[in-house]
């Protein structure tokens, strides 16, 4: 048996799902309490549901770990491993002080000893993979004053405006997308040709798409009717109790020919690896968008507030679009659209007569065919081809370009006017929710009498809180006014 004052090897046991900051300082320590230290990792068969991570992904962690110098599967309980090996020392985490240690009397009984790491960060390897799918770094959200004295906008009256959502009927219709985020270990460069090789961990769906965008506003208290199309399959199941659940009437039409587009993205390490995307681009049937005009008719004559939320996915094709744009502005409804061209090519020009359109600057080129011309002429001139009171410039990073059409009442004068606004957060963790959170939000204060100037800064406000997680989780409208 060895001497215990200068012992040689040193054991540790655990699920070792993820090395997080908690492992790192339980080895550390360990490592410093004898010259050789031995890692027993649970088997899948013996840690049950706490295995998260493949026993074989687990272990290798483990190995590679620079404090260990050996590991190795057990099926069976640690006390098990520690008869046969009989180490000097075993050290567990400080939580396990003040609880019963089955450990401690197989030590003894050759001479061994129990020890406890102090200062243990006590960390859940499934927190630490899903935290960034539900933490807001609210601290890097700034409103810009700036841009609020110019316009003589006061907060109490964009608070005021947050308010007023409950009262409204919104209708959005457009493409329905599963988002699924699909978090991946990184294993190391292929031996064969210079790929990365990741392996799957952990994943979590999220409503997408005009889904969200109608989720959005229901998070932010209006009343909401959601239109869309989906396929006979699980992803139109998750869709209809996750839109209950977030307190959305779906009227989902089944095409049995085309699946619910989901899109997959896998990530590692708070990073986008690759995008994968399962869809059907062709046009809805005659029949399907004869069934539309059906179900939207009765509802436009309640609504205060219709958004198109267009992926080019093929549910809005232009015949549908001209006559819903036709029927809404019969009962004299607000309009909203978005175009997204992030893949594929849209043209939000052809939602003609929209009260608001929010292009990416891309996408507002591509519809005028426009490369050379500054931002403030290409804005103008998309709102003239799409015939829109009001174009929020989408610039990424740079922030937003509002401009719009204006008339007084004084005079017959009418005008244009621009404005910018900077990007409100500093530090974006996802930023593929950014334009949905603006679209609904900056429609939504349209519809309860906001200028543009206050819709913008209101639509920018809950981008920056949407960018600042991961995934599309729906906007509250508490999140709106803690800001403010």
């Amino acid at each position: 048996m060895s001497n215990i004052k200068e012992p040689n090897t040193v054991l540790v046991s655990g699920h070792f799902n993820v090395i997080h900051p908690g492992h790192l300082r339980l080895l550390r320590f360990a490592k410093e309490y004898g010259k050789r230290l031995v890692v027993a990792v649970e088997s899948d068969l013996l840690a049950g549901n706490a295995a998260h991570v493949p026993e074989q992904l687990r272990l290798e962690g483990v190995a590679s770990n620079i404090f260990v110098d050996e590991a190795f599967l057990i099926d069976s309980p640690v006390v098990d491993t520690i008869l046969e090996l009989r180490p000097d020392v075993v050290v567990k985490g400080k939580e396990h002080e003040s609880r019963h240690n089955p450990e401690a009397q197989v030590l003894a009984s050759y001479g061994g000893k129990l020890l406890f790491s102090s200062g243990e960060m006590m960390f859940s390897s499934l927190d630490l993979i899903r935290r960034e799918f539900t933490e807001v770094a609210k601290n890097t959200i700034s409103l810009p004053d700036e841009y609020l004295a110019r316009n003589g906008i006061e907060k109490h009256r964009l608070t005021q405006l947050c308010d007023s959502f409950k009262k409204l009927k919104v209708i959005v219709i457009g493409d329905l997308i599963i988002d699924e985020y699909i978090t991946c270990q990184p294993l190391g460069m292929s031996q064969e040709d210079p790929t990365i090789v990741v392996t799957p961990i952990d994943s979590k769906r999220f409503i997408g798409g005009a889904g969200i965008v109608a989720a959005h506003a229901t998070g932010l208290g209006a009343q909401v009717d959601f239109i869309s199309v989906s396929g006979q399959d699980a992803q139109r199941e998750f869709a209809i109790e996750k839109l209950a659940e977030f307190k959305v009437r779906s009227h989902l039409q089944e095409d049995s020919s085309r699946p619910t587009t989901l899109k997959q993205r896998y990530r590692s390490k708070g990073k986008s690896l690759l995008r994968v995307s399962h869809l059907h681009q062709g046009a809805i049937s005659t029949e399907l968008q004869n069934q539309t005009l059906k179900l939207i008719e009765p509802l436009l004559a309640e609504a205060d507030l219709l958004v198109f939320s267009d992926f080019n996915y093929g549910f809005l094709p232009q015949n549908l679009v001209e006559r819903i744009t036709n029927m809404a502005k019969s009962y004299g409804v607000l309009l909203a659209a978005d175009s997204q061209s992030s893949s594929q090519v849209g043209d939000i020009s052809r939602f003609t007569g929209m009260d608001l359109i929010t292009p990416t600057e891309r996408e507002a080129r591509i519809a005028t065919r426009n490369q050379e011309d500054g931002l403030v002429v290409l804005a103008e001139k998309l709102r003239q081809q799409a015939q829109a009171k009001s174009v929020l410039l989408k610039m990424g990073e740079e922030g937003l370009l509002i401009h719009s059409w204006y008339e007084t009442f004084e005079s017959p004068d009418s005008g244009i006017m621009t404005d910018q606004l900077p990007a409100m957060n500093s530090h974006p963790k996802d930023v593929a929710g950014a334009g949905d959170s603006l679209l609904i939000t900056g429609a939504m204060a349209l519809a309860c009498g906001a200028s543009i100037w206050e819709a913008g800064v209101l639509g920018s406000l809950a981008a920056a809180i949407q960018v600042g997680r991961v995934g599309n989780t729906p906007l509250q409208i508490g999140e709106l006014t803690q800001k403010i």
